[in-house]
């Protein structure tokens, strides 16, 4: 590991600990030229699929814009932080078990409203007025249908 004060190549490990979770682990470091001494954090890289967007283009996933589009439909709903971190994690698991290299934005797309329809009905539906691209009227009213407790299939 390279000294960020001096650059030299050579440090020592001074003590090594692990986060609480176990995910992270923490080390401290010292320069064996300049003697300072410094922090340094390692943790597992996951790969998470490309996302191929409609116009083919691709990019890479982001947790940022996965919040944000949660968030957006959850905006003054009574959701927690917490379940929104946990369907957040959902979604990475299951983009991670998939074992793919790229995903479609519609399935990724199709994850969010999984979720969403666990958590918040409202929120589902703000979603799904966008994702879906509703038409018409009746193109909103089958939705509405899909999460109504009471509505009964024919």
């Amino acid at each position: 590991m390279k000294c960020p004060f001096c650059g030299h190549d050579e440090t020592a490990v001074v003590d090594t600990r692990l986060s609480d979770e176990g995910d992270i682990v923490r080390r401290r470091r010292k320069c064996n030229v300049c003697d300072k001494r410094f922090t340094t954090y390692e943790r597992a890289e996951i790969r998470l699929p490309q996302v191929v967007k409609k116009n083919g283009s691709r990019t890479e996933f982001s947790r940022d814009k996965l919040r944000a589009s949660l968030e957006l439909a959850l905006r003054k709903r009574p959701v927690s932080t917490e379940l929104v971190d946990a369907a957040v994690a959902e979604i990475e698991e299951k983009l991670l078990s998939a074992g793919l290299r790229e995903i479609s934005s519609q399935q990724v797309g199709e994850l969010v409203m999984a979720e969403l329809k666990k958590l918040d009905k409202v929120a589902y539906i703000r979603f799904a007025s966008v994702y879906r691209n509703f038409e018409d009227v009746d193109a909103f009213s089958k939705a509405i249908r899909e999460v109504s407790p009471n509505s009964r299939k024919k």
